[in-house]
């Protein structure tokens, strides 16, 4: 389940409100937001399934004036390093002039008889910022069809540093929308930044 909005309270809410590990999670958020205030955020919870095992996740997004937070905890079965059930928590924090792209790709029923203002049914938010790149390469080949030489490879590098899916049917209409409202607001404060002094 996904929230969005602008205060730090309704933040504490929004994560206590989602009921994954609330104390561990607002603990981390709240040490990387530090005394900045909280300008939009979303909560998003997703439970996978690994084999035989039922895993939950929780991402958490900050915007705050100067920064992208992005905070993520997940749960871990015992295992030989832990004869008890641990969760793993992170947080990085990526100041809005590092971010190089915010992409938000929507899935849309029935495009022919689409209404502007209507929801998505599935919206995916991926940002980069240049700490992690993915690197798709295949063999070079010319026109020649009887050609044997090396031509050496081709590819595409691809800032892939966060995605987050979130659906209609999944997540709820709230749950789009407020993943909508936050990439707004994520884009319009890098937008800000960069803009020139007066």
């Amino acid at each position: 389940m996904a929230k969005s909005g602008t205060t730090t309270q309704g933040l504490r809410a929004a994560i206590e409100r989602s009921g994954y590990y609330p104390a561990l999670v607002a603990e981390a958020v709240e040490a990387a937001v530090g005394g900045e205030a909280v300008a939009s955020y979303v909560v998003h919870q997703e439970t996978t399934f690994d084999a035989n095992e039922v895993r939950r996740h929780v991402t958490v997004l900050v915007l705050t004036p100067h920064r992208f937070i992005v905070s993520h905890t997940d749960e871990q079965a015992a295992d030989t390093s832990s004869p008890t059930p641990y969760a793993t928590t992170s947080t990085e924090s990526v100041k809005l002039d590092r971010i190089s792209s915010v992409v938000v790709s929507r899935v849309v029923a029935n495009p022919e008889s689409y209404t502007p203002g209507t929801l998505p049914r599935e919206v995916v938010l991926t940002i980069g910022w240049g700490a992690v790149s993915r690197i798709d390469l295949e063999p070079a080949a010319c026109g020649d069809s009887n050609c044997d030489a090396d031509h050496g490879y081709t590819g595409n590098a691809t800032a892939d540093d966060l995605s987050l899916r979130v659906s209609e049917a999944g997540d709820g209409p709230d749950t789009v929308r407020q993943t909508l409202v936050f990439a707004q607001a994520l884009s319009e404060a890098i937008a800000a930044t960069a803009a020139p002094a007066r």
